[in-house]
């Protein structure tokens, strides 16, 4: 029988003499690059046939495949960072990524708390830093074609070491602020140690008239009795092909809660993937997505319980005006020997026109006996009672229609411990309002 070839986009061939080019270039180990691309090759670009991917076909969005940005001067570099405006009025230890490159002259490394370490990733792949070894926490997260990408191509990024409680948020700030088109591989590690609890934030701006194409990967290790706070906004550019992974491996008796909100890009994907690793761990994961024109947004999660007595809570709301397309899939993995546990997911979207496009895929695969799972999906338009007995009292109908949404999202928002980010993001959806009124 002949060997079928398959045939290559002119996307794929584009990345493959891109990493021809790029692979002795970059820092670190070309073994391991060269790995993750050839598992990458093995499948290509993902379609609408693999079933991870059936509702976000990137074949088809990657139409051309952007160079991957330089570093950008000093003087493009605090001009892009003064016009970052997302959770810019929250007190920060900002750690500042310029064009997909991490710009330690922003950062004051001398008046960083005791409890904190920054390592710049470049430099770690270039002096096989020991930390090195904490890469990937989530192995099956590797078999990703998103993520692989990213391990083929990541060029710069920070590792952080948190060794205790840190009471200043850190501002994880990425801005792609060219002027043409740029792709971008940014990768973050942060080892959370024992008893240690930190409040992360994380921003993606863009400039709204190129079509960057950013792959940010964002790893955390949470130990035993940690607290991780994470709140990330998606507000890139209305032309920009958003990819983006979050990767945790939590330990024993760990707090770890997690947001993302969804108003830029004109597509975006938005992963996650959570290894619950220790006992009697709380997760939970929020997702906030506002939609219009012809926007395509997916968020994807993975939870695996692999310990007894974990609690997991995924809630997700989607507002979808216009022609805009939204997406969640999401799957809780239990294995037989994480008896006790309680997962519970519910994803529900309003569509405020009759353009609008919801896909909604939640999955639970259980393999133990002594479990409380559940999840659920809802999809619908604005109650037309409750519409009516506000505008019956004198609101216009958008107003009437604002206030709904707010009261839809806000249950989404509420559990944001930061009380200021917590006000940020609902400034962020009454913006979208706005913008939409």
């Amino acid at each position: 029988m002949a060997d079928v070839t398959l045939m290559k986009t002119p996307a794929e061939t584009a990345l493959a003499q891109a990493f021809e080019s790029a692979k002795t270039l970059l820092p670190g180990n070309v073994e391991s690059r060269a790995q993750a691309f050839e598992k990458f090759t093995a499948r290509g670009l993902p379609h609408r046939r693999v079933e991870e991917f059936k509702y976000t076909d990137l074949r088809a969005a990657f139409r051309e495949v952007a160079p991957f940005a330089g570093v950008p001067t000093a003087e493009e570099a605090k001009a892009a960072l003064a016009g970052a405006k997302t959770l810019a009025g929250i007190e920060a230890l900002q750690v500042p990524f310029v064009n997909g490159h991490f710009m330690r002259e922003a950062v004051d490394f001398r008046a960083l708390p005791e409890n904190l370490e920054i390592v710049p990733l470049r430099e770690a792949l270039a002096n096989d830093h020991e930390w090195l070894a904490h890469l990937s926490p989530v192995p099956w997260a590797a078999e990703n074609p998103v993520y692989q990408l990213n391990t083929s191509f990541m060029a710069d990024g920070v590792m952080i070491r948190v060794a205790g409680p840190v009471e200043v948020p850190v501002h994880l700030r990425f801005v792609t602020a060219a002027e043409t088109a740029v792709a971008t591989a940014t990768r973050v590690l942060v080892v959370v140690e024992e008893g240690a609890s930190v409040t992360l934030l994380e921003t993606h701006e863009s400039t709204d008239g190129a079509g960057h194409q950013p792959n940010d990967v964002v790893e955390l290790i949470a130990g035993d009795r940690t607290n991780v706070q994470h709140v990330r906004v998606n507000a890139e550019g209305g032309k920009t092909l958003a990819l983006s992974t979050l990767a945790a491996r939590i330990g024993a008796e760990a707090v770890f809660n997690s947001i993302n909100v969804v108003a830029g890009a004109a597509t975006s994907r938005h992963q996650v993937f959570a290894l619950l690793n220790g006992e009697n761990t709380n997760l939970r994961v929020n997702g906030v997505t506002m939609l219009k024109g012809l926007q395509h947004a997916d968020s994807t999660l993975v939870v695996e319980h692999n310990a007894l007595h974990c609690e997991s809570r995924e809630l997700f709301k989607t507002v979808i005006d216009d022609e805009a397309t939204g997406v969640f899939q999401g799957k809780i993995i239990v294995p037989h020997h994480a008896q006790k546990t309680d997962g519970r997911m519910m994803s529900a979207a309003i569509l405020l026109g009759e353009g609008g496009t919801m896909n909604n895929k939640p999955e639970l695969e259980i393999f133990a006996d002594d479990v409380q799972c559940a999840h659920g999906a809802t999809c619908g338009q604005l109650d037309d009672d409750l519409l009516f007995y506000l505008m019956a009292r004198g609101l216009p109908r958008k107003e009437a229609e604002s206030l709904l949404i707010q009261a839809f999202l806000g249950e989404a928002l509420e559990f944001v411990e930061n009380e200021t980010a917590r006000e940020a993001l609902i400034g962020t959806v009454e913006g979208w309002l706005r913008a939409r009124s």
